[in-house]
């Protein structure tokens, strides 16, 4: 993987590679960005660079010999760890490395529900369990084989749980020429002890703009669609991807019927909604759908607050976008985007989604049709 691969994040790549340049590299980094931002496909890009045997100013060469087994992520000195589902048979990350490979080649731009649909796993729980902590010490007391850093990448480290306390000292105090680089999408749920061990390295979410550009120029996505679909993704390649395959905006209809069985308080029709219609979607796609809902409340509010200018929508979303600005009041926008923020994370915390989908329903009824908040305390006026 080199830099000039990756979408966007100029100012990143620059700070990564100065850091080469003067010998500034930490022992341990934290590549903290959003889902489809990049931020693994970064951090391979890093190591990459980093034992290349012919450095070029603002990349790797690509075409030494460390630069191809990277490239096919089959250096032995480069090592990955994610979660994956244990049991007796798969008891570390290493035996789903062959499926990893294939994945992560594939689409650098992954995200956890795409890796485990690649591993068929069911309604199981993926982690990082104790045996891959252990494994991950002992592969890295092995001397390097042939590079200047052996390197470990762990991927999603919100998913070692208490086990990665068994790698504090190893984080802390590494063998010489040893780089371990966490890929995170949620600070929150890090250990402390390890996030106060590494450095940060923040990646943004990718800019409307640079999404469009892709579909349209690497994947060849008209334009009217691709700037939809780029307006749905809000930044996050991977969703960006899975849009690719439909052959029209999948949430705009899906929206529209909810919110009108909400403003006029339809409860029989919400309750058959939630029960049949948002579970069939899958989490993924309820993931997708939550954020697309999102994005068309700030749409919303930016064209209530005059800055129509702003706003990214055409044909019938900016109709609907201008229609719905004119029957609300700010405050009341403001709170129905925050709820589905926090419905967001709690899909993304394997939340029940007919119950889920019941509550956020019900409590946006009393936003848009009596005007009061969920906590039934506070009155818009």
């Amino acid at each position: 993987m080199q830099f000039k691969n990756i979408i966007g994040h100029q100012q990143v790549k620059t700070h990564l590679i100065n850091t080469v340049k003067e010998n500034r590299v930490s022992h341990a980094q934290l590549f903290l960005g959003p889902q489809g931002s990049g931020n693994l496909a970064l951090a391979v890009a890093y190591a990459q660079y980093i034992n290349c045997e012919n450095k070029l100013e603002n990349d790797s060469c690509g075409q030494c010999s460390s630069c191809n087994k990277y490239q096919k992520l089959i250096h032995p000195d480069l090592h990955f760890s994610y979660p994956f589902f244990a049991s007796k048979e798969t008891p570390v990350a290493s035996s789903y490395l062959e499926q990893w490979r294939k994945c992560f080649i594939a689409n650098p731009y992954l995200s956890l529900d795409h890796w485990r649909e690649h591993l068929d796993g069911g309604n199981k729980q993926a982690n990082i369990n104790i045996a891959e902590a252990h494994d991950i010490i002992k592969k890295l007391s092995l001397k390097a084989f042939e590079a200047d850093y052996k390197v470990l990448i762990l991927w999603l480290p919100e998913y070692l749980d208490i086990q990665g306390n068994a790698l504090l000292k190893l984080i802390e105090e590494p063998p010489e020429k040893t780089l371990f680089l966490l890929v995170s999408e949620n600070q929150d749920r890090i250990l402390n002890t390890i996030i106060s061990r590494t450095q940060l390295v923040k990646i943004g979410k990718l800019p409307h703009n640079e999404v469009l550009t892709f579909l349209t120029e690497q994947k060849g996505i008209p334009a009217p669609r691709a700037t939809e679909i780029a307006f749905i993704a809000d930044g996050n390649v991977q969703a960006a991807l899975n849009l690719i395959e439909h052959d029209e905006n999948p949430f705009f209809n899906l929206l529209i019927g909810w919110l009108r069985f909400i403003v006029t308080d339809s409860g029989l029709n919400i309750i058959q909604f939630c029960d049949a219609d948002f579970p069939k979607l899958g989490r993924e796609n309820q993931k997708n759908f939550l954020l697309y809902a999102i994005n068309m409340f700030r749409q919303i509010i930016l064209m209530q607050q005059g800055l129509e200018q702003l706003v990214l929508l055409q044909g019938e979303e900016q109709e609907f976008v201008r229609k719905f600005s004119e029957n609300y009041t700010l405050a009341q926008l403001r709170e129905a985007t925050n709820l589905l923020e926090q419905t967001h994370y709690k899909v993304e915390r394997n939340a029940n989604p007919k119950i889920l989908f019941l509550d956020v329903s019900l409590q946006l009824v009393l936003i848009f049709k009596y005007q009061t908040f969920p906590q039934g305390t506070q009155y818009i006026k």
